[in-house]
């Protein structure tokens, strides 16, 4: 009886660490609110093609948040999931609070750090935002750019958030 005590424990050990082992290796994902869309191309069957307005604040910079506009595909195929968006989006970050950089992004360990990411098709492409930062002109850099694990595009866009005293 206490064997099956102790192996009922282990096992349960055992799902809490590969729980968290797998949280690791997950991206971080930030939910992006839906400000708007405008419809860009008819289908007859299923939803229209649209370019989508979301807005995502930075989830390590309180202050900083960005508006991304993206193409998304409709008709049947965009319904389902199984569409391609494609590669154009356009971004512009601003200061909306105070802003006090964090260590990691002062001291530039954390250029290039993602953080935006969202799917745009079934599999292996997405539409990401990563962050830097110029300490010369204190200024917060954010480019957005399509990826895929084959090829990626060279579309792309930035914006910047100069960082000022809050009134």
């Amino acid at each position: 009886m206490a064997n099956k005590i102790n192996d009922s424990k282990l096992l349960g050990y055992f799902g809490l660490i590969l729980a968290l082992t797998l949280l690791t290796f997950i991206p971080k994902t930030i939910l992006a609110e839906e400000i708007g869309s405008v419809s860009t191309k008819f289908k007859m069957l299923g939803a229209n093609d649209k370019i989508i307005i979301e807005a995502f604040d930075d989830p390590d910079i309180n202050g900083a948040t960005c508006y991304l506009s993206r193409a998304k595909t409709g008709g049947v195929s965009g319904a389902v999931g199984i569409a391609e968006d494609t590669s154009d989006a356009s971004i512009a970050c601003r200061q909306v609070g105070p802003i006090v950089l964090p260590k990691n992004i002062k001291n530039g360990k954390a250029d290039g750090e993602e953080v935006f990411k969202k799917s745009t098709s079934l599999l292996f492409k997405s539409l990401q935002v990563v962050r830097f930062y110029d300490a010369k002109r204190n200024v917060l850099v954010y480019l957005t750019y399509s990826d895929r694990i084959i090829e990626g595009s060279p579309k792309n866009s930035i914006s910047t958030i100069p960082i000022m005293p809050w009134r």
